[in-house]
């Protein structure tokens, strides 16, 4: 049995932003489990990645059913950890999972039907060793199955207690627009949407997500702030050997890493240490550098990474000249 016992400063480096209109807080940087907890992973790293997260004010653990590999591993990893180091701070935590990618075969394990929402939620559940996650969101549009029963599917799952609120992840503005109508009208308590967003990554903003967000009252948590490690000084000296690039090609391949591309990442690290920062923390500071954005979710391989980018909560001001040089360097 753990002896795990959290830093009694663990709330003194962090900052906390409203979702949205609703009475929940998040902080401003979460730590996301896509990556590094499933089976391909030492499980006594991911033990100090959370441990080292909340000790230092990360009380937000983002999952999904379908993360891993396999499948559901993430959150059987994650359950384990929640059991043996974190039973006594459960009420401290925000625990969030999702569903609506492909988890189990055959025609019920997809998408965002009603049979398959709650399945998967009673599957994470189980997995996760909890009673209930704080947020429970439905991972990617259905273009097939009707709106009004994908929000009907969440709703009955925060009514039977299962979750406490619900989100949206990778809506547009007008299935964001559309769901939280649905959501107003049944009364379900939905309040954030998760969306791919960094200084390479401006789609919220062109789709019109950001402003529409903003314009309702629901939060946005933002999802590969680093661009899947660009922006971090990684690769300024070439790939490394231990990089994911050759482990795992799905997010980033060598192939992305053109000279054009890497010219920008360089010429962003002169300007984040004219800052005073690392590349990686300017590039939260970036997103956090309105109201707009609530938290950004960080990936970790080990609790280091997590340290470095702390401090970028703290020097999220921007002069003028330069979010001009960061614009002008990307586009």
């Amino acid at each position: 049995m753990s002896t795990y016992t959290a830093s009694e400063n663990r709330y003194e480096k962090m900052k906390y932003n409203r979702v949205g209109r609703s009475g929940l807080m998040f902080p401003a940087i979460s730590l996301g489990f896509w990556h590094n907890f499933g089976s391909n992973a030492d499980f006594e790293t991911m033990r100090k990645m959370c441990r080292t997260a909340f000790d230092n004010g990360i009380t937000q653990f983002d999952l999904a059913n379908n993360y891993g590999p396999p499948h559901g591993e993430a959150e059987i990893n994650t359950g384990k950890i929640l059991r043996e180091d974190f039973a006594d701070y459960r009420d401290e935590l925000v625990i969030t999972t999702k569903a609506g990618y492909d988890m189990w075969p055959g025609p019920y394990g997809n998408f965002g039907s009603r049979k398959y929402l709650i399945a998967s939620c009673d599957q994470s559940l189980k997995r996760l060793g909890l009673d209930y996650v704080d947020i429970f969101y439905h991972h990617r549009q259905d273009p097939d199955t009707p709106l009004e029963e994908s929000m009907g599917a969440l709703k009955q799952i925060v009514d039977s207690g299962k979750a406490l609120y619900a989100g949206i992840s990778n809506y547009d503005e007008k299935h964001t627009r559309k769901a939280f109508e649905i959501a107003r009208d049944i009364r379900l308590p939905l309040i954030v949407n998760q969306r791919r967003y960094s200084i390479f990554n401006r789609d919220i903003e062109k789709d019109g997500v950001k402003k529409a967000c903003k314009e309702l009252g629901l939060g946005i948590i933002a999802f590969s702030p680093l661009a899947q490690g660009l922006l971090t000084d990684r690769y300024l000296d070439g790939i490394p050997d231990d990089s994911r690039i050759g482990r795992d090609p799905r997010f980033l391949t060598k192939d992305d890493l053109t000279d054009e591309l890497m010219e920008k990442v360089r010429a962003l690290n002169v300007l984040a240490k004219e800052r005073g920062q690392t590349l990686a923390q300017m590039a939260l500071s970036w997103i956090l550098k309105d109201d707009d954005v609530c938290s950004v979710l960080i990936g970790a391989s080990r609790p280091e990474q997590i340290l470095e980018n702390i401090p970028a909560v703290m020097k999220t001001d921007f002069s003028e000249e330069e979010l001009t040089a960061i614009n002008g360097i990307c586009f």
